[in-house]
């Protein structure tokens, strides 16, 4: 079963809606309807089984500050794999070739915020940055959060260049 790659703009109206379906089914949390949590994403990563769209990881590919310096990050989010098709290495899958498409982007690590044990199976480890974001629960402007540990903060380095997790990170923005 092949991952396909869709950057957002190509997203058609018959996959976002069947990508907002999976992400209801999968989440306590209330998408709205949407095919995304807070805001839209850079590309998204899919496996269909019978042409229906069984697991979904999204991409938002941004500049963070982390200290005094803007950093392109790639933010890993949404993550779902249906439930009737769990256990079969579809997150996996879609994590190996996001990890893929990003070292291919102008990122220099991969960011997410999660506990599922196949983050650290590829190379994720936890960092204890104090954070700065905006709480855009709903897709609406709320809170601003700043020096906030998050605890389940994780990072991926894509080049030589460790992630300094003794410098606070600004996402500039909201969660993803």
């Amino acid at each position: 079963m092949s991952v396909e790659t869709i950057a957002e703009y190509q997203l058609t109206n018959e996959d976002d809606l069947a990508i907002a379906a999976l992400l209801k089914r999968c989440f306590r949390t209330d998408f709205g309807g949407r095919s995304f949590f807070q805001t839209r994403h850079s590309w998204r990563h899919l496996r269909r089984h019978g042409g229906r769209i069984i697991a979904h990881l999204a991409v938002q590919l941004r500049a963070v500050r982390l200290g005094e310096e803007l950093v392109t990050i790639a933010g890993i989010a949404d993550v779902a794999t249906d439930p009737a098709h769990r256990g079969q290495g579809h997150a996996a899958a879609l994590l190996q070739a996001a990890l893929a498409t990003a070292r291919g982007s102008p990122a220099r690590h991969v960011l997410l915020f999660g506990t599922a044990r196949l983050y650290p199976a590829a190379g994720f480890r936890p960092v204890g940055n104090l954070l700065t974001y905006l709480d855009m629960t709903g897709a609406s402007t709320g809170a601003l959060f700043r020096d906030k540990a998050e605890a389940h903060l994780q990072v991926l380095d894509l080049g030589q260049e460790p992630w300094d997790e003794a410098r606070p990170l600004d996402l500039l923005g909201g969660l993803f």
